[in-house]
């Protein structure tokens, strides 16, 4: 195989090594960096005794990504205030395939797996792998696999987000939210809100945003309100889809300067994710 026809077959796969990777890491700059790596793997292989170069790539891919994950666990036991994934721009398709799985508020909850529990979750669960195939990608016996994902499977469904029915319920209810925000509309703005809502606020130490999580329908509706007050004349808001599910992006003077998503059954508002972290918005520039 010459390097171009190599070069030409990693093309073939990198989206789908993109969205394993994006999934494990939570990191769009990660999986890139996972990526890269993973081809320069493969441009150096003996590529005539790789019978199945989808399953090698997987194979590399994951193993790559559990190594960053064990470090990534370091790093954010040091990182400043709540840590959320990077906003992820997603094209708008009629009928997405898996809006659940890449939406920020999955990602939050596969945070809480092990590194182990989330790449056996991820390639068993989103990407459909049998548990032989989980096994060898992992370098684990499928007995292993399976308790694993039988683990993460249990936990993952007693916190599972809750998604509107379709994106118009979603869209009308951020659409009610915001105006309850830019109203100054306290009370309205609680009534949207689950009595367990929980916001997040990732600014990483570089940007102003809520140290700890903040929860409850008072505290988070204050906090929205406030943020939306310090806002300043000179910012605009848009909407874009983000991690599949329309979202806010605010910018001052057009640098883009923080994303808000939210996390609804179309009813409720449980979730608010705000990421002002600029080494996470370089994607929506």
């Amino acid at each position: 195989m010459s390097p171009a026809e190599a070069a030409e077959l990693f093309g073939a796969h990198r989206s789908r090594l993109f969205g394993l990777a994006y999934r494990m890491l939570g990191s769009a700059a990660e999986a890139e960096d996972v990526l890269q790596e993973a081809h320069m793997r493969w441009q150096a292989a003996e590529h005539a005794t790789i019978t199945a170069p989808g399953g090698w790539l997987t194979t590399v891919v994951s193993r790559l990504c559990l190594d960053q994950l064990k470090s990534a666990r370091v790093r954010r036991e040091t990182y400043v205030g709540p840590w959320l994934p990077e906003p992820l721009p997603t094209e708008r398709v009629a009928d997405p395939p898996d809006l659940e799985s890449i939406s920020l508020a999955f990602l939050v909850l596969l945070e809480s797996l092990s590194p182990l529990e989330r790449a056996v979750f991820v390639l068993r669960e989103v990407f459909d792998y049998e548990f032989a195939e989980v096994a060898q990608i992992v370098g684990r016996e499928e007995a292993a696999c399976r308790q694993l994902a039988h683990r993460a499977r249990e936990h993952v469904r007693s916190k599972r987000p809750r998604f509107a029915r379709s994106r118009q319920q979603h869209e009308q209810m951020l659409g009610a939210f915001l105006g309850a925000i830019a109203q100054g509309d306290l009370e309205g703005l609680q009534r949207l809100l689950a009595d367990d809502v929980v916001a997040w606020s990732d600014g990483g130490g570089r940007a102003r945003a809520a140290r700890k999580v903040v929860a409850g329908p008072d505290r988070v509706g204050r906090m929205l309100i406030g943020f939306a007050k310090k806002g300043g004349a000179d910012a605009t808001i848009s909407f874009a889809e983000i991690n599949g599910w329309l979202s806010v992006v605010l910018r001052h003077d057009g640098v883009v300067v923080s994303t808000l998503s939210i996390e609804t059954d179309g009813e409720t508002i449980f979730g608010v994710h705000l990421v002002a972290n600029p080494d996470k918005l370089a994607r929506l520039h």
